[in-house]
């Protein structure tokens, strides 16, 4: 995770420290993508995922630091894949194609939730623009495989879930990836079902049957757990 440790938002679920930028707490290492490089060369990685906080603070998002990071791993470790979990960038299809044109196999924006449980979940995101990040990243680099995630047991409903999967396919999106909510400290959302491993078949089944390429749902599965698996199988499928 790049762009230092805390976030400018004050997502639901998750436990990633705020900050507040009035306060001038946020800072961004410029030796951070060499250094990002140079630890997946020591750890002789074959596939490295890049993600980050949200730093709506910087005029462009942290977009060009997390270009420079992908470069800089694509370049210390040519054979390995580089997969990219990006923020919304407040949907600036500048900054999105800048992270796009370093040169990532994967870009991956999550939903996250369904469009009723925005305001509670993402309060400071929103549900269409979410989609438009995903649209722009296909159409800019059509080769570039697409993914995105989300989390059940928040309260969402069936259809609900369904109709996030069709608006994921409709924004061209390659890969879902479903996985359940846990709770990480008590001041997140709590669990509001746990749900039944036969309801993730049925997700995963019903994301392929309306043409999704691939659909990784299970009560364990994480946007980037096993990542190079996900990206593999995605890639098999698709041939």
């Amino acid at each position: 995770m790049i762009l230092g440790n805390l976030c400018t938002r004050g997502c639901g679920f998750c436990s990633v420290p705020k900050g507040a930028p009035a306060k001038k707490e946020f800072l961004l290492d410029p030796e951070e993508p060499w250094q990002v490089a140079e630890m997946a060369t020591r750890m002789k990685l074959k596939y490295v995922v890049i993600t980050s906080v949200n730093r709506d603070d910087l005029p462009d998002g942290g977009s060009q630091h997390f270009a420079e990071t992908v470069r800089e791993v694509r370049s210390a470790l040519p054979d390995a894949r580089v997969e990219v979990l990006t923020p919304d960038f407040c949907g600036d299809h500048d900054a999105i194609g800048r992270v796009l044109d370093a040169g990532p196999h994967v870009f991956n924006h999550n939903m996250e939730t369904v469009r009723r449980l925005y305001r509670r979940v993402r309060p400071q995101a929103d549900y269409l623009q979410s989609l438009r990040v995903l649209k722009f990243a296909k159409q800019h680099r059509p080769n570039v495989l697409t993914k995105s995630g989300l989390m059940v047991g928040l309260g969402e409903s069936e259809k609900e879930v369904q109709e996030l999967l069709r608006d994921v396919l409709s924004a061209d999106v390659d890969v879902a990836t479903i996985g359940q909510y846990l709770q990480p400290t008590q001041r997140n959302l709590p669990v509001a079902e746990f749900v039944q491993p036969a309801q993730f078949d049925g997700y995963r089944d019903y994301g392929l049957l309306i043409g999704l390429k691939m659909v990784f749902s299970g009560p364990f599965v994480r946007s980037s757990y096993m990542a190079d698996d996900v990206s593999e199988q995605a890639a098999w499928a698709n041939a």
